[in-house]
């Protein structure tokens, strides 16, 4: 199964201060026998562990992830793990002590989950989904006890309809696909509304359909509004130029293939083409649209 996507580049605030457990945006700001040091716009310091960049020189900015060893030192990663605080992310676990499980999560040394953050036993081979804090200490660990951290109901104002999200693809249900949204609440995509294949783990950008009466989420893949139409009749217009003026989709396609084509819902393609049609740009056929004007081909006996 598809393990989690490397994780989103930090914000400009990661500048400003050194956060554990995240990616950071630090500069090299002295050399010695123990190493490279960074440090933050503070002058909070940390020593990078890995071997120094090939090329680099004083105040150049480095991406790193930033943890407590095993020897209570903060240090600093220039490998880039698969999640980090805050994240919820589906792993794979890979061995198990008696200390916890381990997960694989990108980092030479695996992700610790206690068994007091196990509500269910963890096999290895296995993926699961996980959130990944700080513990007493400041080290990175992992916990299977979602419900405390995922909202079915929404607090209101905090996304809005044709909001753009990141959605992380969780289990089937008889309606859909549930999603985690933002790594906070739980949405719903619905089955006849899906034209790609999605696997469990999977991050993919989505978008707030509709925010239901019970502050619940239904969720769609596609830009909500007509921009997207408008951005699709471009493209459209594109791709008959770049094929001799035709299109082997209509107005009666399936909407896998108007999938393939172009990724988008048959809704939005219709509106898309209807929208040509007006302008007297386009001729729609049943299974075919072409360039108005563009010559029959010659058919030879």
């Amino acid at each position: 199964m598809l393990q989690s996507e490397p994780l989103n580049r930090p914000s400009f605030l990661y500048y400003f201060m050194i956060n554990i457990g995240k990616i950071n945006i630090l500069k090299i700001s002295k050399q010695n026998s123990s190493g490279i040091y960074l440090s933050d716009e503070s002058g909070k310091q940390v020593l990078l562990v890995d071997k120094k960049p090939e090329k680099y020189e004083l105040g150049d900015d480095v991406e790193v992830f930033v943890y407590v060893d095993s020897d209570e030192h903060l240090a600093a990663s220039a490998q880039l793990p698969l999640a980090q605080v805050d994240d919820i992310a589906y792993l794979k676990v890979v061995s198990v002590n008696y200390y916890g499980a381990f997960l694989k999560w990108g980092m030479k040394k695996e992700l610790l989950v206690p068994f007091s953050e196990q509500h269910h036993e963890l096999e290895v081979g296995e993926s699961y989904f996980f959130k990944l804090f700080l513990d007493d200490k400041k080290r990175v660990v992992a916990t299977t006890k979602l419900n405390q951290f995922i909202a079915d109901e929404i607090e209101v104002g905090d996304v809005l309809v044709g909001q753009k999200v990141d959605l992380l693809i969780a289990d089937k249900t008889d309606l859909g696909i549930k999603a985690i949204v933002n790594n906070r609440y739980w949405g719903l995509l619905y089955e006849n509304e899906v034209f790609q294949t999605l696997i469990k783990g999977q991050h993919v950008d989505g978008y707030i359909k509709t925010i239901r009466d019970d502050l619940r989420l239904d969720l769609t893949l596609y830009e909500i509004g007509y921009k997207k139409v408008e951005l699709l009749t471009d493209r459209i217009l594109q791709s008959l130029h770049e094929n001799g003026g035709t299109l082997a989709v209509g107005d009666k396609s399936e909407p896998a293939a108007i999938y393939t084509l172009f990724g988008v819902s048959k809704k939005v393609f219709k509106q898309a083409i209807g929208a040509l049609y007006k302008k007297e740009l386009i001729i729609i056929e049943q299974n075919m649209i072409r360039l108005v004007g563009l010559n029959n081909p010659l058919i030879l006996p």
